[in-house]
């Protein structure tokens, strides 16, 4: 269990840096009724990369890993609208779309590992 916070955490902090490297990725699955669509993508990859750093430290790990909670549930709803894009356009890899949405409980069970 010790290492598996070293590997969140790097998950964490490689996709928020793909954040700001490819941000038109991210824009591309942004729910139409969030605001601002660049500056949201650059403020969760900002999020993500904090969560991955707090995980870090065992004096920050407890705060890191319910803001990893909150990332979680607030992302979802992008995983949901990928899903949703995917099928409209009849897209290959649509039911990788739809595996992922479970997987953001699984994530937050990992996170929740780490809260002690």
């Amino acid at each position: 269990m010790f290492y598996s916070k070293f590997v969140l955490a790097f998950f964490l902090i490689v996709a928020g840096v793909l954040h700001f490297v490819k941000p038109h990725i991210f824009m591309k699955i942004m729910p139409d009724y969030i605001p601002s669509h660049l500056k949201m993508v650059y403020i969760s990859g900002l999020v993500e990369i904090l969560c991955g750093i707090l995980l870090l430290f065992p004096e920050t790990q407890k705060v890191g890993a319910y803001l990893c909670i909150a990332l979680f549930i607030a992302v979802f709803p992008a995983n949901i609208e990928m899903a949703r894009k995917f099928s409209l356009i009849h897209h290959k890899y649509f039911w990788l779309t739809i595996l992922r949405l479970p997987l953001q409980i699984v994530l937050i069970w990992w996170a929740y590992q780490f809260r002690k």
